[in-house]
């Protein structure tokens, strides 16, 4: 089975959770880029006057544009490890728009997503109705700072 982990960062936790699984199940990476990047100021939830704090409060302006949704080979993949960072209780909107993009017939997608104190909650459920087809399985929370044993447990249980 070829495996690919496609992730966004907004800060560096989902990365680094997306590497370590890539690593641990020797898989390929693809960075969720968006266009426009969102800066430390675009992030700061407690200003109700930033990027994201719009962005959520008017789901119009969610239509992130990407630099690309074009994944090197992608119909050579098998599996799918999609992470994010949870915004406002659902996936981070670059992650979003990506889903939307993609064609996940005949692979298996498994969502992960990384937060401070945030749950998983339906974010997983949500990708999936985005998406179209796939096998979504239910998507795994990882506290931002997860140990790299925590996130290899959790690889291995996906081989």
């Amino acid at each position: 089975m070829k495996t690919l982990v496609v992730y966004y960062s907004a800060t560096g936790h989902t990365k680094r959770v997306a590497e370590e699984i890539a690593q641990n199940l020797n898989a390929d990476l693809f960075e969720i880029v968006p266009a426009a990047p969102y800066s430390d100021k675009d992030l700061d939830w407690t200003d109700t006057d930033s990027r994201c704090s719009r962005e959520n409060d008017n789901p119009e302006l969610r239509d992130i544009e990407l630099e690309t949704t074009t994944v090197p080979n992608w119909d050579s993949y098998d599996q799918v490890i999609i992470g994010y960072p949870i915004w406002w209780g659902i996936s981070a909107w670059p992650v979003n728009s990506f889903v939307k993009t993609q064609d996940f017939a005949d692979k298996t997608v498994i969502p992960f997503c990384t937060s401070h104190s945030s749950g998983l909650d339906d974010s997983d459920l949500k990708l999936k109705n985005d998406a179209k087809g796939g096998n979504w399985q239910e998507g795994h929370r990882f506290f931002q700072d997860a140990p790299a044993s925590a996130i290899k447990t959790w690889a291995e249980s996906l081989s």
